[in-house]
Protein backbone atom coordinates (compact mmCIF):
# COMPACT_ATOMS: atom_id res chain seq x y z
CA UNK A 1 0.00 0.00 0.00
CA UNK A 2 2.89 2.85 1.03
CA UNK A 3 5.33 0.46 -1.37
CA UNK A 4 6.11 -1.20 -5.11
CA UNK A 5 7.07 -4.53 -4.54
CA UNK A 6 10.35 -5.19 -5.84
CA UNK A 7 8.40 -7.96 -8.68
CA UNK A 8 6.46 -4.84 -9.74
CA UNK A 9 6.77 -4.74 -13.05
CA UNK A 10 6.87 -1.35 -15.53
CA UNK A 11 4.52 -0.96 -18.06
CA UNK A 12 3.47 1.76 -21.22
CA UNK A 13 0.48 3.59 -20.83
CA UNK A 14 -0.82 4.98 -24.41
CA UNK A 15 -4.07 5.29 -26.31
CA UNK A 16 -7.52 6.10 -25.35
CA UNK A 17 -9.54 4.35 -22.47
CA UNK A 18 -12.43 2.08 -24.20
CA UNK A 19 -16.17 2.53 -23.09
CA UNK A 20 -17.61 0.34 -20.32
CA UNK A 21 -20.78 -0.94 -22.38
CA UNK A 22 -23.39 -1.98 -19.77
CA UNK A 23 -24.79 -5.29 -21.20
CA UNK A 24 -26.35 -8.29 -20.10
CA UNK A 25 -25.06 -10.61 -17.18
CA UNK A 26 -25.72 -13.50 -19.78
CA UNK A 27 -24.26 -12.26 -22.78
CA UNK A 28 -22.19 -14.93 -24.94
CA UNK A 29 -18.41 -14.69 -24.06
CA UNK A 30 -16.31 -16.33 -27.26
CA UNK A 31 -13.40 -18.54 -27.54
CA UNK A 32 -10.26 -16.17 -28.12
CA UNK A 33 -6.49 -15.53 -27.68
CA UNK A 34 -4.97 -18.74 -27.02
CA UNK A 35 -8.02 -20.90 -29.07
CA UNK A 36 -7.01 -18.71 -32.13
CA UNK A 37 -10.00 -16.21 -31.90
CA UNK A 38 -9.12 -12.60 -31.21
CA UNK A 39 -11.71 -11.74 -28.35
CA UNK A 40 -10.61 -11.58 -24.62
CA UNK A 41 -13.96 -11.24 -22.45
CA UNK A 42 -13.90 -9.17 -19.04
CA UNK A 43 -16.83 -9.38 -16.49
CA UNK A 44 -16.98 -6.66 -13.88
CA UNK A 45 -19.25 -4.52 -11.85
CA UNK A 46 -17.87 -1.56 -11.08
CA UNK A 47 -19.06 1.58 -11.97
CA UNK A 48 -17.22 3.93 -14.56
CA UNK A 49 -16.67 6.86 -12.51
CA UNK A 50 -15.15 5.24 -9.40
CA UNK A 51 -12.12 4.79 -8.29
CA UNK A 52 -11.41 1.33 -9.38
CA UNK A 53 -13.66 1.52 -12.69
CA UNK A 54 -11.49 4.71 -14.42
CA UNK A 55 -8.46 1.99 -12.62
CA UNK A 56 -9.95 -0.44 -15.22
CA UNK A 57 -9.94 1.73 -17.50
CA UNK A 58 -6.10 2.50 -17.63
CA UNK A 59 -5.73 -0.99 -17.13
CA UNK A 60 -7.44 -2.08 -20.41
CA UNK A 61 -5.19 0.96 -22.14
CA UNK A 62 -1.87 -1.04 -21.21
CA UNK A 63 -3.55 -4.52 -21.87
CA UNK A 64 -4.58 -3.34 -25.45
CA UNK A 65 -1.30 -1.20 -25.75
CA UNK A 66 0.49 -5.18 -25.38
CA UNK A 67 -2.11 -6.82 -26.70
CA UNK A 68 -2.88 -5.15 -30.09
CA UNK A 69 -4.46 -7.82 -32.29
CA UNK A 70 -7.06 -9.13 -29.02
CA UNK A 71 -10.20 -7.86 -29.16
CA UNK A 72 -11.31 -6.82 -25.56
CA UNK A 73 -15.15 -7.24 -24.82
CA UNK A 74 -15.47 -5.35 -21.64
CA UNK A 75 -18.55 -6.22 -19.86
CA UNK A 76 -20.29 -4.41 -17.00
CA UNK A 77 -23.27 -5.98 -14.68
CA UNK A 78 -24.27 -5.43 -11.33
CA UNK A 79 -23.25 -6.23 -8.12
CA UNK A 80 -26.69 -8.16 -7.43
CA UNK A 81 -26.75 -10.11 -10.79
CA UNK A 82 -23.05 -11.43 -10.36
CA UNK A 83 -24.20 -12.94 -7.26
CA UNK A 84 -26.95 -14.20 -7.65
CA UNK A 85 -25.92 -15.37 -11.63
CA UNK A 86 -22.38 -16.35 -10.92
CA UNK A 87 -23.16 -20.14 -10.87
CA UNK A 88 -24.96 -19.89 -13.91
CA UNK A 89 -22.28 -17.34 -15.67
CA UNK A 90 -19.40 -20.08 -14.66
CA UNK A 91 -21.20 -23.12 -16.12
CA UNK A 92 -20.37 -24.54 -19.25
CA UNK A 93 -17.78 -23.78 -21.95
CA UNK A 94 -19.12 -20.37 -23.25
CA UNK A 95 -18.14 -18.29 -20.06
CA UNK A 96 -16.09 -15.31 -19.74
CA UNK A 97 -12.11 -15.27 -19.58
CA UNK A 98 -12.05 -13.32 -16.26
CA UNK A 99 -14.70 -11.77 -13.52
CA UNK A 100 -14.64 -9.88 -10.94
CA UNK A 101 -16.79 -11.74 -7.60
CA UNK A 102 -17.72 -11.17 -4.22
CA UNK A 103 -15.38 -12.46 -1.61
CA UNK A 104 -16.49 -14.73 1.41
CA UNK A 105 -17.72 -17.77 2.30
CA UNK A 106 -21.20 -17.40 0.73
CA UNK A 107 -20.34 -16.02 -2.65
CA UNK A 108 -16.61 -16.82 -3.83
CA UNK A 109 -15.97 -19.45 -1.02
CA UNK A 110 -19.32 -21.76 -3.22
CA UNK A 111 -17.92 -20.83 -6.81
CA UNK A 112 -14.43 -22.31 -5.58
CA UNK A 113 -15.34 -25.48 -3.62
CA UNK A 114 -18.23 -26.15 -6.60
CA UNK A 115 -15.15 -26.05 -8.53
CA UNK A 116 -15.92 -23.26 -10.78
CA UNK A 117 -13.08 -20.96 -10.53
CA UNK A 118 -9.08 -21.57 -11.58
CA UNK A 119 -7.00 -21.82 -8.84
CA UNK A 120 -4.25 -19.29 -8.71
CA UNK A 121 -1.81 -20.09 -6.01
CA UNK A 122 0.99 -20.80 -8.62
CA UNK A 123 0.34 -17.50 -10.87
CA UNK A 124 -0.01 -15.48 -7.16
CA UNK A 125 3.87 -16.95 -6.16
CA UNK A 126 5.00 -16.40 -9.84
CA UNK A 127 3.80 -12.98 -10.30
CA UNK A 128 4.53 -11.87 -7.28
CA UNK A 129 0.80 -11.37 -6.25
CA UNK A 130 1.29 -12.53 -2.52
CA UNK A 131 3.85 -9.85 -1.95
CA UNK A 132 1.25 -6.95 -3.08
CA UNK A 133 -1.69 -8.63 -1.15
CA UNK A 134 -0.13 -9.35 2.51
CA UNK A 135 -1.94 -9.99 6.23
CA UNK A 136 -5.49 -9.12 5.95
CA UNK A 137 -6.08 -8.85 2.75
CA UNK A 138 -5.15 -11.80 1.84
CA UNK A 139 -7.96 -13.47 3.68
CA UNK A 140 -10.60 -13.51 1.44
CA UNK A 141 -8.31 -14.37 -1.56
CA UNK A 142 -8.03 -18.11 -0.31
CA UNK A 143 -10.71 -21.12 0.31
CA UNK A 144 -10.12 -24.50 1.39
CA UNK A 145 -12.07 -27.12 0.15
CA UNK A 146 -15.11 -26.64 1.70
CA UNK A 147 -15.02 -22.87 0.35
CA UNK A 148 -14.20 -21.57 4.19
CA UNK A 149 -12.08 -18.63 3.27
CA UNK A 150 -8.48 -18.14 5.07
CA UNK A 151 -6.51 -20.91 4.39
CA UNK A 152 -6.13 -23.14 1.20
CA UNK A 153 -5.92 -22.29 -2.69
CA UNK A 154 -5.91 -18.78 -4.21
CA UNK A 155 -8.53 -18.13 -5.96
CA UNK A 156 -9.59 -14.43 -6.58
CA UNK A 157 -6.95 -11.61 -6.28
CA UNK A 158 -7.96 -8.14 -4.74
CA UNK A 159 -6.94 -4.59 -5.99
CA UNK A 160 -7.95 -2.29 -3.63
CA UNK A 161 -8.65 -1.95 0.20
CA UNK A 162 -12.26 -0.61 1.97
CA UNK A 163 -12.86 0.90 4.83
CA UNK A 164 -16.25 2.40 6.41
CA UNK A 165 -16.34 5.32 7.45
CA UNK A 166 -18.76 8.65 8.39
CA UNK A 167 -18.97 11.06 5.19
CA UNK A 168 -19.57 14.46 7.34
CA UNK A 169 -20.40 18.05 5.98
CA UNK A 170 -18.79 20.09 7.68
CA UNK A 171 -20.96 23.19 7.24
CA UNK A 172 -24.12 21.65 8.92
CA UNK A 173 -21.82 20.52 12.12
CA UNK A 174 -21.05 24.31 12.11
CA UNK A 175 -24.06 25.26 11.80
CA UNK A 176 -25.83 23.44 14.77
CA UNK A 177 -22.25 24.75 17.13
CA UNK A 178 -20.19 21.20 16.81
CA UNK A 179 -16.54 22.47 15.63
CA UNK A 180 -14.97 19.24 16.40
CA UNK A 181 -14.94 15.83 15.36
CA UNK A 182 -15.92 13.75 18.21
CA UNK A 183 -13.61 11.46 19.88
CA UNK A 184 -15.63 8.84 21.71
CA UNK A 185 -19.28 7.10 20.91
CA UNK A 186 -21.10 9.02 23.34
CA UNK A 187 -19.90 12.40 22.24
CA UNK A 188 -20.52 11.08 18.68
CA UNK A 189 -24.44 10.66 20.15
CA UNK A 190 -24.36 13.71 21.89
CA UNK A 191 -23.57 15.44 18.35
CA UNK A 192 -26.50 13.83 16.65
CA UNK A 193 -28.86 15.02 19.86
CA UNK A 194 -27.97 18.22 18.55
CA UNK A 195 -28.39 17.70 15.10
CA UNK A 196 -31.85 16.53 15.74
CA UNK A 197 -32.40 19.21 17.90
CA UNK A 198 -31.59 21.73 15.10
CA UNK A 199 -34.04 19.52 13.07
CA UNK A 200 -30.97 17.68 10.79
CA UNK A 201 -31.12 13.98 10.22
CA UNK A 202 -27.69 12.88 11.51
CA UNK A 203 -27.11 10.15 9.41
CA UNK A 204 -28.07 9.18 5.94
CA UNK A 205 -29.28 5.88 5.22
CA UNK A 206 -31.06 3.21 3.81
CA UNK A 207 -32.57 -0.24 4.05
CA UNK A 208 -34.10 -1.70 0.87
CA UNK A 209 -33.56 -5.27 0.35
CA UNK A 210 -31.92 -4.79 -2.60
CA UNK A 211 -28.78 -2.24 -2.63
CA UNK A 212 -30.19 -0.65 0.88
CA UNK A 213 -26.93 -1.57 2.33
CA UNK A 214 -26.76 1.63 4.76
CA UNK A 215 -28.00 0.15 7.87
CA UNK A 216 -26.31 -3.14 7.74
CA UNK A 217 -22.91 -1.25 8.05
CA UNK A 218 -24.41 0.93 10.97
CA UNK A 219 -25.53 -2.17 12.93
CA UNK A 220 -22.51 -3.99 12.28
CA UNK A 221 -20.00 -0.78 12.87
CA UNK A 222 -21.61 -1.01 16.55
CA UNK A 223 -20.78 -4.64 16.60
CA UNK A 224 -17.04 -3.86 15.78
CA UNK A 225 -16.62 -1.17 17.95
CA UNK A 226 -17.03 -3.01 21.04
CA UNK A 227 -15.25 -6.67 19.22
CA UNK A 228 -12.19 -7.49 19.78
CA UNK A 229 -9.43 -9.99 16.53
CA UNK A 230 -10.59 -13.54 17.57
CA UNK A 231 -14.28 -12.57 18.48
CA UNK A 232 -14.35 -11.25 14.75
CA UNK A 233 -12.80 -14.16 13.04
CA UNK A 234 -14.66 -16.67 15.25
CA UNK A 235 -17.47 -15.39 13.25
CA UNK A 236 -16.03 -14.61 10.15
CA UNK A 237 -14.18 -17.90 9.78
CA UNK A 238 -16.82 -19.95 10.99
CA UNK A 239 -13.93 -20.96 14.15
CA UNK A 240 -14.88 -20.93 17.63
CA UNK A 241 -19.02 -21.04 18.22
CA UNK A 242 -20.61 -17.13 18.99
CA UNK A 243 -23.27 -16.48 21.12
CA UNK A 244 -24.97 -13.57 19.75
CA UNK A 245 -26.90 -13.33 22.73
CA UNK A 246 -23.27 -12.00 24.07
CA UNK A 247 -20.63 -9.03 23.91
CA UNK A 248 -20.16 -7.60 20.95
CA UNK A 249 -23.50 -9.08 19.40
CA UNK A 250 -25.95 -7.88 22.35
CA UNK A 251 -24.87 -4.30 22.63
CA UNK A 252 -24.37 -3.78 19.04
CA UNK A 253 -27.72 -4.62 18.45
CA UNK A 254 -29.34 -2.73 21.51
CA UNK A 255 -27.57 0.13 20.36
CA UNK A 256 -28.29 0.30 16.81
CA UNK A 257 -31.95 -0.16 18.01
CA UNK A 258 -31.87 2.67 19.92
CA UNK A 259 -30.09 4.89 16.79
CA UNK A 260 -33.54 3.58 14.70
CA UNK A 261 -35.91 4.91 17.78
CA UNK A 262 -34.25 8.35 18.36
CA UNK A 263 -34.01 9.27 14.85
CA UNK A 264 -30.19 9.56 14.18
CA UNK A 265 -30.64 7.25 10.72
CA UNK A 266 -33.94 8.86 9.43
CA UNK A 267 -36.89 7.04 8.94
CA UNK A 268 -39.12 5.37 6.07
CA UNK A 269 -35.92 3.85 4.88
CA UNK A 270 -37.20 0.52 3.94
CA UNK A 271 -37.42 1.53 0.34
CA UNK A 272 -33.86 3.57 -0.02
CA UNK A 273 -31.42 2.04 -1.86
CA UNK A 274 -27.60 3.36 -1.35
CA UNK A 275 -27.62 5.48 -3.99
CA UNK A 276 -30.50 7.72 -2.83
CA UNK A 277 -28.79 7.84 0.86
CA UNK A 278 -25.99 9.19 -1.06
CA UNK A 279 -27.61 11.89 -3.03
CA UNK A 280 -29.46 12.60 -0.18
CA UNK A 281 -26.26 12.99 1.95
CA UNK A 282 -24.84 15.54 -1.44
CA UNK A 283 -28.05 17.46 -1.35
CA UNK A 284 -26.81 18.97 1.88
CA UNK A 285 -29.87 18.39 3.60
CA UNK A 286 -28.65 15.19 5.87
CA UNK A 287 -25.26 15.60 8.12
CA UNK A 288 -23.62 12.49 7.28
CA UNK A 289 -23.17 9.28 5.25
CA UNK A 290 -22.22 6.22 6.51
CA UNK A 291 -20.40 4.25 3.67
CA UNK A 292 -16.96 2.69 1.95
CA UNK A 293 -14.33 4.32 -0.10
CA UNK A 294 -16.30 3.47 -3.16
CA UNK A 295 -18.20 6.91 -2.75
CA UNK A 296 -14.99 9.07 -2.11
CA UNK A 297 -14.47 10.45 -5.66
CA UNK A 298 -18.38 10.75 -6.29
CA UNK A 299 -18.17 13.02 -3.13
CA UNK A 300 -15.18 14.88 -3.92
CA UNK A 301 -16.60 15.75 -6.94
CA UNK A 302 -20.03 16.35 -6.61
CA UNK A 303 -20.79 17.84 -2.86
CA UNK A 304 -21.33 21.67 -2.98
CA UNK A 305 -20.39 21.78 0.74
CA UNK A 306 -17.31 21.51 2.70
CA UNK A 307 -16.98 17.98 3.83
CA UNK A 308 -14.51 15.54 5.99
CA UNK A 309 -14.73 12.10 7.13
CA UNK A 310 -14.08 9.74 10.24
CA UNK A 311 -14.26 6.74 11.87
CA UNK A 312 -16.80 5.66 14.09
CA UNK A 313 -15.10 7.75 17.02
CA UNK A 314 -14.28 5.71 20.39
CA UNK A 315 -14.55 2.04 18.47
CA UNK A 316 -12.24 -0.67 19.07
CA UNK A 317 -12.23 -1.93 15.44
CA UNK A 318 -13.73 -0.78 11.98
CA UNK A 319 -15.68 -2.13 9.05
CA UNK A 320 -13.00 -2.66 6.20
CA UNK A 321 -11.95 -5.52 4.34
CA UNK A 322 -9.73 -5.80 0.76
CA UNK A 323 -11.48 -5.16 -2.06
CA UNK A 324 -13.73 -7.15 -4.71
CA UNK A 325 -11.49 -10.54 -6.56
CA UNK A 326 -10.39 -10.82 -9.68
CA UNK A 327 -10.98 -14.32 -10.71
CA UNK A 328 -10.51 -16.76 -13.65
CA UNK A 329 -13.89 -19.39 -14.98
CA UNK A 330 -12.34 -22.99 -14.51
CA UNK A 331 -13.32 -23.44 -18.14
CA UNK A 332 -12.09 -19.97 -19.14
CA UNK A 333 -10.07 -20.54 -22.79
CA UNK A 334 -7.88 -17.73 -22.13
CA UNK A 335 -6.36 -18.49 -19.18
CA UNK A 336 -2.85 -16.27 -19.69
CA UNK A 337 -4.02 -13.91 -20.88
CA UNK A 338 -6.78 -13.17 -17.45
CA UNK A 339 -3.04 -13.95 -15.65
CA UNK A 340 -1.91 -10.82 -17.05
CA UNK A 341 -5.04 -8.65 -17.01
CA UNK A 342 -4.89 -9.81 -13.18
CA UNK A 343 -0.81 -8.68 -13.22
CA UNK A 344 -1.85 -5.27 -15.05
CA UNK A 345 -4.65 -4.32 -12.85
CA UNK A 346 -1.86 -4.55 -9.82
CA UNK A 347 0.97 -2.33 -11.92
CA UNK A 348 2.28 0.92 -10.62
CA UNK A 349 0.19 2.77 -13.15
CA UNK A 350 -3.13 1.68 -12.69
CA UNK A 351 -2.41 1.30 -8.84
CA UNK A 352 -1.02 4.71 -8.73
CA UNK A 353 -4.28 5.75 -11.10
CA UNK A 354 -6.67 4.45 -8.04
CA UNK A 355 -4.68 5.59 -5.72
CA UNK A 356 -5.22 9.09 -6.63
CA UNK A 357 -8.71 8.64 -6.94
CA UNK A 358 -9.30 7.80 -3.41
CA UNK A 359 -9.66 4.30 -4.22
CA UNK A 360 -7.46 2.68 -1.59
CA UNK A 361 -5.12 0.95 -3.93
CA UNK A 362 -3.06 -2.62 -2.20
CA UNK A 363 0.02 -1.95 -4.56
CA UNK A 364 0.30 1.58 -5.09
CA UNK A 365 2.81 4.38 -3.67
CA UNK A 366 1.16 6.97 -1.17
CA UNK A 367 3.68 9.09 -1.56
CA UNK A 368 2.68 9.58 -5.20
CA UNK A 369 -0.52 10.81 -4.10
CA UNK A 370 -0.80 14.32 -4.78
CA UNK A 371 -4.32 15.53 -3.01
CA UNK A 372 -3.46 16.19 0.58
CA UNK A 373 -7.12 14.88 1.64
CA UNK A 374 -6.76 11.80 -0.70
CA UNK A 375 -3.17 10.91 0.81
CA UNK A 376 -4.76 11.41 4.44
CA UNK A 377 -7.68 8.94 3.25
CA UNK A 378 -5.70 6.57 2.17
CA UNK A 379 -3.02 6.79 5.13
CA UNK A 380 -5.60 6.01 7.54
CA UNK A 381 -6.36 2.87 5.21
CA UNK A 382 -3.00 1.64 6.12
CA UNK A 383 -2.78 2.16 9.73
CA UNK A 384 -6.30 0.28 10.25
CA UNK A 385 -4.77 -2.94 8.15
CA UNK A 386 -1.22 -2.16 10.14
CA UNK A 387 -3.19 -2.36 13.62
CA UNK A 388 -5.15 -4.79 12.26
CA UNK A 389 -8.44 -3.61 13.36
CA UNK A 390 -10.45 -4.64 10.15
CA UNK A 391 -13.61 -6.61 10.93
CA UNK A 392 -14.05 -7.63 7.19
CA UNK A 393 -18.21 -7.54 6.08
CA UNK A 394 -20.63 -9.50 8.13
CA UNK A 395 -22.64 -11.24 4.89
CA UNK A 396 -19.26 -13.03 4.25
CA UNK A 397 -19.34 -16.08 6.87
CA UNK A 398 -22.54 -18.64 5.14
CA UNK A 399 -24.50 -18.77 1.91
CA UNK A 400 -27.56 -16.12 2.09
CA UNK A 401 -26.64 -14.53 5.11
CA UNK A 402 -26.84 -10.95 2.67
CA UNK A 403 -30.33 -11.47 1.83
CA UNK A 404 -31.04 -12.73 5.26
CA UNK A 405 -29.22 -9.53 7.29
CA UNK A 406 -30.72 -6.94 4.77
CA UNK A 407 -34.49 -8.70 5.28
CA UNK A 408 -34.34 -7.68 8.84
CA UNK A 409 -32.67 -4.36 9.01
CA UNK A 410 -35.49 -3.42 7.12
CA UNK A 411 -37.64 -4.89 9.58
CA UNK A 412 -35.73 -3.24 12.26
CA UNK A 413 -35.50 0.09 10.45
CA UNK A 414 -39.55 -0.08 9.79
CA UNK A 415 -39.97 -0.51 14.00
CA UNK A 416 -41.43 -4.24 12.97
CA UNK A 417 -38.61 -6.12 14.69
CA UNK A 418 -36.84 -5.72 18.36
CA UNK A 419 -33.41 -6.14 18.56
CA UNK A 420 -33.67 -9.16 20.82
CA UNK A 421 -35.43 -10.59 17.70
CA UNK A 422 -32.95 -10.02 15.61
CA UNK A 423 -30.09 -11.47 17.27
CA UNK A 424 -32.04 -14.69 18.23
CA UNK A 425 -32.86 -15.09 14.67
CA UNK A 426 -29.45 -14.57 13.55
CA UNK A 427 -28.44 -17.28 16.12
CA UNK A 428 -30.13 -19.72 14.08
CA UNK A 429 -29.41 -18.43 10.35
CA UNK A 430 -25.62 -18.42 11.15
CA UNK A 431 -25.68 -21.69 13.20
CA UNK A 432 -27.49 -23.32 10.17
CA UNK A 433 -25.26 -22.11 7.84
CA UNK A 434 -22.10 -23.04 9.69
CA UNK A 435 -23.48 -26.73 9.96
CA UNK A 436 -23.81 -26.77 6.12
CA UNK A 437 -20.61 -24.98 5.27
CA UNK A 438 -18.77 -27.35 7.34
CA UNK A 439 -20.32 -30.20 6.03
CA UNK A 440 -18.96 -29.22 2.83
Amino acid sequence: MTRITRRSVSRIVAGVAAGAAAISMMAGCSPSGDSGDDTFTILQYENPDSAQGQGWQKALEIFKEKHPDVKVDFQTTSFDAMRQNAKITLTGNDVPDVIEFNKGNADGGQLAAQGLLTPLTDQAEEFGWDEKVTGSMQAFAQYDEAGKAGSGDWYGIPNIGEYVMFYYNKELFAQVGITEVPTTLEDFEAAMDTLLAAGVTPISSSASTSQGFNQMWVWYSLVSAEADRDQIDDFMFLREDVDFSETPWKPGADRFQEWIDKGYVGDQLGGLSFEQATVNFLSGEQAMLIWNNGEFARIRDEASFDWGYFTLPGANMSMGSSGHLWGVPANAKNKELAYDWIDITLSPEVQNEIGQLGGLPLAGDTSTISDPLTREFTERFVELVDEDTLTFYPDYPVPGFLDFIQSHMQAMSNKNETADEYTEELQKFYDDGKATVNEG
